[in-house]
């Protein structure tokens, strides 16, 4: 049988319950999601060579990573065509590229230091997203950033805030496509502080000055993320949830982001994403895989990744959540990875896409429970590997096969970068 004929099989399966899988394949492909240039490089960015510090750590040292903007558009490109549905590029200010000896330290960052990522992305039909880069720098002082009693720091802090702004919304001028901006700090104390509100009150106030900063709303979505803690912040995050949250509800066009590893381990952001619908017109995801905290692992098709992907669409939010993938694994192929993670969410999303929220919830509002475990226990031996397939031909890419040509171009390619030393 063909895996056209088997489609047509499943299509029917799937029309018996109620869902339209063509409807859902074409809805999908319109759905952007935005990959994260930093996986390719391990976090590293090109405006330093020191050490990761501020949070932020990688593990691994498998060969081949990029070392230059070249190779890492270079293995973009290679995940673009393996990997389908519709993208965004997700870009750090450290990643910016200067030519001919210039450099601009980071509350100085122009346009012009994305020139090549906005090329980049409109040969490609891309959007860009944004993030300010808060950590790996001699400014971060004493573990602070926005938050620091140090007058100075936070000026420097504040100014690459605005810089981010301007760029962001240069972005978004050049591609058509509005730019989300994502603020967060790696900001805390590895020990039991004395003051947890003056850090969070000098914070609140640094993001404003941030946010003052004259942009159009419409092509500017700036966010505010939490953490639980992190990496020499183990005690006390200035950013907290209850921080993060709060001040996107009083602050008119500031989103809250949600990273699923940026929770207790106990916290689901499946069951936070209607919660926060619920009051919030859009809200941003970073979507990652969490190992009893934020470690970053890959994406991988699993429940959680599911369940964020069913709450999304059954809350009929697709257009109001700003997808984007979050996770550096230094100890596999990056190429690897990459298609992985941008694969297994768009499997979450589509096997949501083919699930018949309107019935089931009748049932729950029925108060019918046993029929509602019976049809989402049936759910999950629908035939969807094969919409699965038919959605990945419709998009010009590879159902499987596609782990071949990524070791081709480790042989090729990465390898070689690992013998230039």
């Amino acid at each position: 049988m063909t895996g056209t004929e088997r489609y047509a099989e499943a299509r029917e399966r799937y029309a018996k319950i109620g869902v339209d899988t063509d409807a859902a394949i074409e809805k999908l492909k319109e759905i952007p999601v935005s990959l994260h240039c930093w996986q390719g490089d391990d976090v590293m960015g090109f405006d330093h060579d020191g050490p990761l510090t501020g949070g932020i750590q990688t593990t691994g040292d498998y060969p081949g990573k990029a070392r230059t903007p070249k190779e890492l558009m270079a293995d973009i490109d290679k995940v673009l065509a393996l990997a389908p549905g519709k993208k965004k590029l997700n870009l750090h200010a450290s990643y910016a590229i200067f030519e001919d000896g210039e450099f601009a330290d980071r509350d100085k960052l122009e346009p012009k230091h994305f020139k090549k990522w906005v090329e980049f992305a409109k040969e490609r039909n891309m959007g860009l997203d944004f993030n300010p880069t808060f950590f790996s720098h001699d400014k971060v002082k004493d573990g602070l950033t926005l938050s620091s009693p140090d007058e100075e720091t936070r000026r420097f802090w504040i100014g690459h805030g605005k810089a981010c702004i301007r760029i962001s919304e240069y972005f978004a001028k050049e591609t058509g496509v509005p730019c989300v901006m994502n603020i967060w700090t790696g900001d805390g104390a590895k020990d039991i502080p004395a003051d947890r509100l003056g850090p969070r009150v000098r914070y609140r106030e640094a993001i404003e000055e941030i946010l003052a900063e004259p942009h159009d709303p419409a092509l500017v979505k700036p966010c505010v993320e939490s953490k639980v803690f992190g990496i020499g912040v183990e005690s006390y995050t200035v950013g907290s949830a209850e921080f993060a949250l709060s001040f996107a509800a009083a602050h008119e066009g500031c989103l809250p982001l949600m990273d699923n590893g940026h929770y207790h381990p106990t916290e689901v952001v499946s069951d936070k994403i209607p919660a926060l619908l619920a009051f919030f017109p859009e809200i941003a995801l970073h979507i990652t895989r969490p190992v009893r905290w934020d470690s970053d692992h890959v994406v991988l098709y699993d429940d959680e990744t599911r369940e964020m992907a069913k709450e999304i669409v059954r809350c009929d939010a697709l257009e109001r959540v700003d997808m984007a993938l979050d996770y550096f694994d230094a100890g596999i192929n990056r190429i690897s990875a990459w298609v992985v993670g941008f694969r297994s969410w768009q499997k979450a999303l589509l096997a949501a896409l083919c699930t018949p929220h309107a019935e089931l919830k009748k049932l729950q509002d029925a108060a019918d429970w046993t029929a509602l475990m019976v049809r989402q226990e049936e759910q999950k031996m629908m035939p969807f590997c094969d919409v699965w397939a038919e959605y990945c031909r419709r998009c010009g890419t590879s159902e499987d096969g596609w782990f071949e040509e990524v070791k081709r171009y480790e042989a090729q390619v990465l390898a070689k970068r690992t013998q230039e030393g």
